[in-house]
């Protein structure tokens, strides 16, 4: 509450009054009552008629303030609704005759409570769609909203986005629609008690077979059938969750498949050709052919599928710590197989991420036995951008034992079972909600203790959203997911009528606390330039640790891993802004971009080396181990990928998880390969100017997965980083 007037710092019996006094908000919260905000709201709304203010404005403003104040006081003993609030100021404002003052207020009001309604409005929603309103239609970058399913999911989501508003807690559905936090995919969930993101139990599903439809499957006989066995198992896994899906240690699962087709060709050797040598020999040959079409297809059939999202499954594949000749073949076969590209024009495959595990002893160095593999997979991407890499020693420093992400960075904790085994496959996320930083510091207007108090604030509400998560989660039953809970996906398999919370609870199953925006949250009290101030870094490493701390007494409390997770931002890095544009206006260094950072990242218009870059994020990981990646900017490597060999070797002490930025596009009228250039109508060829997507390939990061911008357009504050990007790649 502001101090106005009070003598000799000592309370008058008004602001003491007030001072005890709660409102209550329309979604049922009690807060403290603070006319900091009225004061506030009638500066913006008189900015807004007369532009810049005089102090006999803001004196005047003080005073009307003052008059609220007292009003307020007299009529209410104890606590005050929000709305009750409001006619005080428009009452006030009106007899004291600032008409023009009280109708700004009042439109103000007005259009939030008109926003507030078609949040809910399944007609207005739908409208947008149907006018291809960008924020709807282009809201998932990899999701191609001229196809009819993928309309259909749209307008389903539309639905499911308004029944699931009504579901929610109704101040954690305020929060979401007013911008203080983001619950993630409500067009699927609370509607529908569905999970996130999963490390699929493959190795489970192809030895003891699993169901799907009406087909009982039983375990595959050649590396053929594996590889299509798990494309089918990654649709239907993919229909019945709604995040990202992966294969943990692809090579070491698919080898003892290959090792039939070897022992069957071997067999057939054996009738027509004599002398021990040349049978195996032919049975190699035959084999790794096998190997080769049979990772080929996979490709092809995962960037062919459509699950009944209207999307491509988002699907990785880890793979590089098998050893021995069938692991090494398989993991060559990938990376070749993505180095050739897609089709009769080679274009780049979009899915299955390609994960490359780095380890000492097995490929880092050229002493070890797989490092041929390791310059493939860097050849591979100077060419097509994946795979990014783990390092093996440091993924399990940092999240207690070593397993790919379940899709583009979200990492599962260390767990073992009731008999001391360690799990990692058959475990998933519960979904995520993200807290908007940028905004916690814009209303703190520098007052750092101000930073930390909202803080408080705003988690309790993201407690009670992770919370809610979880409880929905646990209203599924087997049957509403038959592949995931009983067939196998999930590990466990469940009856009908068992209870799906066996899966998640004891921290086997991780719910997630997001975040975004450090360095804007870090330029609003030190400046734009802030990366080399360790006052200001110490500063955005104390809130991470703050995340942390209350995600492990979450976790304690309730017996769930709450994790914390650095948000994939994608349409949120647009969201989050626009609507503190809206409400602070354009401040240097945070909404002028016009696009929030992702997470912990350096600053996008800045132009560091990867070393400084890695040297920069790498102190962040350890408190956000839910979730994390890194990335590094690169001119064109594809005559240099001794460069980007130096850049992996410097991070593996470092980092846990590193992607690579470097320009691929590739235009086939005239044979331009290099970086398209960022413009209004697309991305276009530098060369000659072609931006037909027909006729060119372009390829860039959104989010953690690459995506074809040139195909389905990104929003607007993704457009504007990743064109950031392009520009200092280029300097």
């Amino acid at each position: 509450m502001m101090n106005i007037k009070a003598p000799d710092n000592k309370l008058s019996s008004q602001q003491a009054h007030l001072k005890q006094m709660k409102v209550i908000k329309r979604d049922g919260r009690l807060v403290e009552f603070d006319d900091q905000k009225i004061y506030d709201a009638l500066i913006k709304a008189k900015q807004h008629i007369s532009g810049k203010l005089s102090p006999l404005d803001y004196e005047h403003l003080l005073e009307i303030v003052q008059l609220i104040d007292r009003e307020i006081a007299n009529r209410f003993a104890k606590n005050v609704k929000i709305y009750e609030i409001q006619n005080i100021v428009e009452h006030t404002l009106l007899e004291k005759n600032q008409y023009d003052l009280a109708e700004e207020y009042i439109s103000y009001r007005t259009k939030r409570d008109f926003a507030r309604s078609r949040s809910t409005d399944i007609n207005f929603t739908i409208g947008k769609l149907i006018n291809k309103d960008q924020t709807v239609v282009n809201e998932n970058a990899n999701k191609d909203s001229d196809v009819f399913n993928t309309q259909r999911d749209l307008t389903a989501g539309i639905v499911g986005k308004s029944i699931g508003l009504k579901m929610l807690p109704p101040h954690v559905a305020n929060a979401h629609q007013k911008g203080d936090i983001h619950y993630h995919d409500l067009d699927y969930h609370p509607y529908a008690p569905m999970t996130n993101c999963c490390l699929i139990d493959f190795k489970g599903m192809l030895n003891d077979g699993f169901k799907i439809g009406n087909a009982d499957v039983e375990s595959p006989k050649s590396i053929q059938t594996a590889t299509a066995q798990i494309s089918q198992i990654i649709a239907n896994v993919a229909s019945s969750q709604y995040g990202g899906c992966s294969a943990d240690r692809v090579d070491e699962l698919l080898a003892p498949f290959a090792k039939l087709n070897y022992e069957k060709h071997l067999k057939d050797a054996k009738q027509w050709i004599d002398g021990n040598e040349k049978q195996a020999d032919f049975a190699r040959q035959k084999t790794q052919k096998d190997i080769y079409d049979a990772m080929q297809s996979l490709e092809y059939e995962i960037n062919t599928l459509f699950t009944s999202n209207g999307q491509t499954p988002f699907t990785s594949l880890g793979f590089g710590l098998g050893v021995n000749w069938f692991e090494r073949e398989i993991q060559k076969a990938i990376l070749q197989i993505r180095i050739n590209g897609l089709g009769r024009e080679r274009r780049t495959a979009i899915f299955p991420k390609l994960i490359f595990t780095i380890k000492r002893g097995v490929n880092a160095a050229p002493t070890d036995p797989n490092y041929d593999i390791k310059q493939l997979a860097l050849e591979c991407a100077t060419k097509r951008m994946y795979p990014d890499i783990l390092n093996y020693d440091k993924i399990v420093e940092l999240t207690g034992s070593f397993k790919v992400p379940m899709g583009c960075r979200s990492f599962l904790q260390g767990w073992k079972d009731e008999n001391g085994q360690e799990v990692n496959v058959g475990r998933m996320n519960l979904g995520v909600v993200t807290l908007n930083l940028p905004r916690i510091a814009l209303e703190a207007e520098g007052n750092q203790d101000k930073f930390w108090s909202i803080l408080e604030e705003r988690l309790k509400i993201v407690k009670d959203a992770l919370v809610y998560r979880v409880e929905r989660c646990k209203q599924a039953s087997p049957q509403n997911a038959p592949i995931l809970y009983m067939y196998g996906a999930f590990g466990q398999r469940l009856n009908r009528d068992d209870e799906v919370d066996s899966l998640f609870r004891n921290k086997r199953a991780t719910v997630s606390l997001g975040y975004i925006g450090l360095y804007e949250v870090a330029s609003a009290f030190y400046g734009g330039a802030w990366e080399d101030d360790p006052e200001a870094k110490d500063f955005t490493l104390a809130i991470v640790k703050t995340l942390k701390a209350h995600a492990d007494q979450w976790g304690d409390e309730y017996g769930y891993h709450f994790s914390v997770y650095s948000t994939p931002s994608e349409s949120l890095t647009d969201r989050f802004c626009r609507l503190d544009t809206e409400k602070f206006g354009i401040v240097e260094n945070i909404t002028d971009k016009e696009y929030y950072t992702n997470s912990f990242h350096y600053d996008v218009r800045k132009n560091p080396t990867p070393f400084e870059k890695l040297d920069f994020e790498k102190d962040y990981p350890k408190y956000c181990s839910g979730g994390f990646i890194h990335y590094c900017e690169y001119p064109v490597l594809q005559q240099n990928p001794k460069a980007l060999e130096a850049v992996w070797d410097y991070s593996y002490d470092k980092v846990g998880y590193l992607g690579t930025n470097t320009p691929i596009d590739h235009c086939y009228v005239c044979g331009f390969e290099g970086d398209f250039t960022p413009t209004e109508r697309g991305f276009e060829c530098p060369n000659c100017h072609n931006h037909d997507p027909k006729t060119c390939d372009v390829v860039k990061r959104t989010c953690g997965y690459l995506g074809n911008p040139q195909a389905r357009p990104m929003v607007n504050g993704r457009h504007k980083e990743i064109s950031a990007r392009v520009k200092h790649m280029k300097a």
